[in-house]
């Protein structure tokens, strides 16, 4: 089986270092938060160019902790793209505000400046621009309108712009450990990240029920805190993220050469899959729009009539296949009460019907890789013909 992520695939060493660390946090006696996590905040701060790392329980709670961070609450707006995970809209619901959601671009499946600027309004308290399946948003572009600004990197640790890595330009950042990221702890984790220190200070309080110093809450917070156990695993990975990370964006290539190679791939340029022509054999495939995409998913497009019988084609050659994200977030039905539950968000709507995300675990090897891409080539074909 051509798994999407398979987590049981360890290099020996990484094995016995992963031991070597929760032997070390078992015999500390300090199991949340303590002196691991402090040394895995160090280290990601610097890896990340940031001058504060706050180590939390989930990507989601990252979200929520720098919301909170910033008074977002009960009456406000908050802007975020129409498609991507559930948790970036959740997380501002949970704080009471309102989401606002923009339109996305269908080159890159994220919201341009342009539309997130149209949708700001009296009661626009942030705005939060996710950095989809590893590759960063017009963030630099999205700085100057007086809205405080939200990174959500959950997928794209080590994504950069500029020279920049992302989680460094926003009033805050929020990055997601979860299993299938690039850097994966063994459970759930977050991380929230900034270069203002009063709002480190806020994020820190809020983590840990919102109390500065114990039994005195100052804030209404929550119990947001980072595992110890998780932050020796992350402290493991975080040396290797870089290694991880080229090979994922090898594989990335090898899966854009070898699909143009066998004459089904072509780079996907924003343009509609015309449903009236014969355009059924086409591969519209991912490119690097700015920075450097750390490819947490490889994510293709194709027209909506042939994803299900080509995704079907791949899993009876044993191949996984995932659809992020088959619903819009203005559709699902815990928004339905609001205005843009309405609207149509093209954009957002044709990625939902049109997408497919292939495996691209570091783990794969050069066969599995080409046999992505032979049946692929035969799912296509067989549009072709029919």
């Amino acid at each position: 089986m051509i798994r999407m992520l398979d987590p049981t695939r360890l290099a020996d060493d990484e094995r016995a270092l992963l031991r070597e660390a929760f032997d070390r946090v078992l015999e500390g006696g300090s199991f949340i938060l303590g002196p691991e996590v402090e040394r895995f905040e160090q280290e990601i701060a610097a890896f990340l160019g940031v001058r504060h790392a706050i180590g939390v329980s989930s990507g989601t709670d990252a979200l929520i902790v720098s919301l909170l961070s910033l008074g977002v609450g009960p009456g406000d707006e908050v802007i975020c793209p129409a498609y991507t995970f559930f948790a970036t809209a959740g997380a501002i619901a949970r704080v009471g505000a309102t989401p606002v959601f923009a339109d996305v671009e269908l080159h890159d499946f994220m919201s341009s400046a342009e539309a997130i600027a149209a949708r700001i309004g009296p009661r626009t308290r942030a705005i939060v621009a996710v950095h989809l399946f590893g590759q960063a948003a017009e963030i630099d572009r999205m700085l100057d309108w007086g809205v405080p600004v939200v990174e959500d990197a959950a997928q794209a640790i080590g994504a950069t712009l500029g020279g920049r890595r992302v989680g460094s330009f926003g009033a805050l950042g929020a990055f997601s450990f979860f299993p299938s990221k690039n850097l994966a702890a063994l459970g759930d984790g977050g991380l929230v990240t900034t270069n203002d220190d009063d709002l480190a200070e806020k994020a820190r309080t809020l983590r840990v029920h919102g109390a500065r110093r114990r039994n005195h809450h100052e804030l209404l917070g929550g119990n947001y805190r980072l595992d110890a156990l998780q932050a020796a695993a992350l402290r493991v990975r975080l040396p290797r993220l870089g290694d991880r990370t080229a090979r994922r964006v090898a594989i990335a290539e090898r899966y854009r050469e070898g699909l143009r190679a066998a004459g089904v791939g072509v780079a996907n340029e924003g343009q509609f899959i015309d449903r009236d022509a014969d355009r059924d054999d086409v591969v519209l495939l991912p490119r690097v729009v700015r920075g450097e995409h750390v490819h947490n998913q490889f994510v293709v497009r194709v027209a909506a009539r042939v994803r299900d019988p080509l995704r079907a084609t791949l899993l009876e050659r044993g191949i996984e296949t995932a659809v992020y994200y088959p619903e819009i977030l203005p559709h699902q039905p815990c928004f339905a009460h609001l205005p843009d539950a309405r609207a149509p968000f093209g954009g957002a709507s044709t990625a939902a019907a049109e997408t497919i995300a292939l495996p691209i675990d570091p783990a794969l090897r050069e066969d599995e890789i080409d046999t992505v891409i032979a049946t692929i080539a035969r799912g296509c074909d067989g549009a072709r013909r029919r």
